[in-house]
């Protein structure tokens, strides 16, 4: 009987620290969606818009 009652005990802690953790995470996925991050810094005058000497390389070029 002791057994079945430890058994039961641990698998209540277990279960209340899951929905804890849960809840836990959930508000800070909610805190996280809220914040308001800052734009990107603007590219600097001369460079051009997103493509590098990097992008135009193919595996047959090398």
């Amino acid at each position: 009987m002791e057994t079945i009652v430890l058994i039961a005990a641990t698998v209540l802690a277990i279960g209340i620290g899951m929905r804890l953790i849960h809840l836990l995470n959930a508000g800070h996925d909610a805190r996280i969606a809220a914040h308001h991050f800052s734009e990107p810094l603007p590219r600097p005058p001369g460079l051009p818009d997103g493509t590098s000497r990097r992008a135009h390389h193919t595996d047959a070029d090398r």
